[in-house]
């Protein structure tokens, strides 16, 4: 299993935009990635120079959201549909962007559910239970 680490994770999005920008051809998780910073255009900036972006650091504190990490929930959660796991993300997902009328406003509201399911798993110890995150993904799309 590929555990990148969070520099790896930022040099890739910083490499996905200078790629684009260039033209060159892109990889198929690259292009999906791209995809994502196209309707990120906030971020651009940001991915403008990978040594700033190893860098940087984003806290609450200071009111800065992590572009690298929202980009990379987006892209997660790509890959998660795309193979349907855990099984139903594909059709929640379906369901909550049909109701939303966005499949980016879809994601942003799966990443909460997301966001809750590791927060979850971090805090009690045990492994994160997809169940509880497919389930909070569908309670979203039924409101």
């Amino acid at each position: 299993m590929f555990t990148p680490s969070q520099h790896d994770v930022r040099r890739f999005f910083c490499e996905v935009r200078r790629k684009q920008r260039a033209a060159e051809l892109l990889a198929p998780l690259e292009a999906l990635a791209a995809d994502w910073i196209d309707q990120h255009p906030e971020y651009h900036a940001e991915l403008a120079n990978a040594d700033a972006a190893v860098a940087a650091s984003y806290t609450v504190e200071e009111g800065r959201s992590n572009p690298f990490l929202h980009l990379a929930m987006h892209l997660s959660i790509s890959e998660q549909v795309q193979i349907d796991q855990p099984r139903g993300i594909k059709q929640a997902v379906a369901l909550l962007a049909a109701r939303r009328g966005s499949l980016h406003e879809a994601q942003h509201e799966a990443m909460e559910c997301l966001g809750e399911m590791i927060w979850s798993s971090q805090r009690s110890g045990l492994p994160p239970d997809g169940e509880a995150y497919i389930d909070c993904i569908r309670r979203r799309a039924t409101r």
